[in-house]
Parts: structure tokens; sequence; C-alpha cells
């Protein structure tokens, strides 16, 4: 982070993270591409999510850790990190920015700016259908390109070239945890001239209507992943059953 950064944040969890808003975000996030475009040497700012899973993860997993600390930005986009900043530092966070939120509020601010989306990731078929539902909610907004994420380190280098010769701002990497933080850090010096490589986890299924948000006071109360728990029992019951109480440890050990 740079130093204006470093100034307004408050670490939970281990992970260094933003007192911002969404609105603040997504004026963030067009100051900085517009920047960018004068400067098309820069690398593009890391823009990364903690969450419980992600908090939990970087106790076992160093090179995610490790991705982690690079970022430029980290967000608030689990309730549980917004909670644990009111209770146990003297700064808490002003808002959760859920990314799938965040997203309704980067849209309208880059139409307004001028920018321009890439969307990395999904099967090919899950892609075209985010990149189509993108254009139907927002029809001014500019998609400079797409590409499924079902990738390999040996097309990394080409992809690159792909997504810098499109010219966009912001790169929507959707991998999931911890692998798109992982790709975002390992191409980073392969994309100057992009503003933000903003990584987006399951976003697109949200986008797409394939998977539907946890009604408000389960949000507000940070019981989504109950609700999510509920809606694939078979892939979160384990997911949840261990990461909640080692995120828990994490964060009352990690958070100051």
């Amino acid at each position: 982070m740079h130093d204006d950064e470093v100034a307004d944040t408050v670490t939970v969890g281990g992970f260094r993270t933003l007192r911002v808003t969404r609105e603040e975000l997504a004026a963030r996030m067009v100051r900085d591409c517009i920047a960018s475009r004068g400067a098309p040497a820069n690398l593009p700012k890391l823009v990364f999510s903690s969450n419980g899973q992600g908090i939990s993860l970087a106790g076992t997993d160093v090179p995610f850790a490790d991705a982690m600390a690079r970022a430029d930005i980290v967000h608030a986009d689990g309730m549980s990190v917004v909670i644990a900043s009111r209770l146990l530092t003297k700064r808490p966070l002003p808002e959760r920015i859920c990314t799938t939120d965040f997203f309704r509020d980067a849209a309208p601010a880059a139409v307004t700016a001028g920018l321009s989306f890439f969307l990395l990731g999904g099967s090919e078929s899950q892609n075209k259908a985010v990149c189509d539902a993108i254009q139907s909610q927002y029809p001014e907004l500019r998609i400079a390109g797409r590409h499924h994420g079902f990738i390999d380190e040996q097309a990394d280098e080409q992809l690159c070239a792909e997504i810098v010769a499109s010219r966009t701002d912001v790169l929507w990497v959707a991998l999931g945890k911890p692998r798109q933080e992982l790709w975002s850090v390992r191409n980073r010096h392969r994309l100057a001239g992009v503003g933000w490589i903003k990584t987006c986890g399951g976003l697109f299924s949200y986008i797409t209507n394939e998977v539907s948000r946890a009604p408000a006071w389960m949000q507000d109360s940070g019981l989504e992943w109950l609700y999510r728990t509920m809606q694939e029992p078979t892939r979160l019951t384990w997911r949840y059953l261990l990461t909640n109480p080692h995120s828990l440890y994490r964060i009352v050990r990690f958070s100051r």
C-alpha cells in the first residue's frame, strides 16, 4: 500500500484493511485508472478482499499470505471483518464492501468516467453469460474483453498480452481463493497500463443469478456463510466447520 492508504488502514485478522466506503472505493478506482492512463508503464494496483475464509487460509498457506501482503488495497468483504474492527480496534471499518455489492458501484462509476472492464474467470459459457448480463444491466459500460478461467501458467504471457492490448482499465479476476490472488501477483509485471486488478471470487455466479444472496438481515449479522451452506451443504459444510473457528482465532489474535 502507498503512504496515504497505510495511514487509513486497520489490521484485522492479519490483513491491513482499508477504511473506506463502497462509494469511496469506486471513486478511488476511477482516480487510479485515469492516473494509470497517463503513465502506461505503471503496474496495476492489486485490489484484494478480506473475509473469514481468506483470514483462515492465510494461516496455513504461506504463498497466499505473501500474495495478500503485496496488495495495494485490501477491503472488508466479510461482515465478520467489520464486526471485529468494531470490537477489537480503535478505528473501526465504516462498512462492509462485499465485492458483489461493490460491482454495483463500480459499474456506474466506470460508465461516468469512461472506464472499461475485462472479465477473467469461469467456464467459457459462464464467462460469456456474465458479459451478456452486465451489458444488459449497464448497456453503456465498455467490456474491453473477456476470457474463461481454465488457463495454466504456460498461457499467462499470451493472455496478459491480450489483456493489455484490449486497453482495459480494470481487470476482474474470478478464479477463486487462493488462485486468483496468486495469479494476480504472478502476472502483475505483465499488465503495465492496466489500472486495477480486482479479484472477485464468486461474483460472476451472482451476476448471472446462478447463486442468490442471503437476506439482508443475515448479511448484516455476519451469517451469510450459513445461508450459503444451506444452499450448497455438500460443498460448504466442512469448509465452514473447519475455517470458521480458525478464522475467529486469527481475527482475535491478529487484529489491532
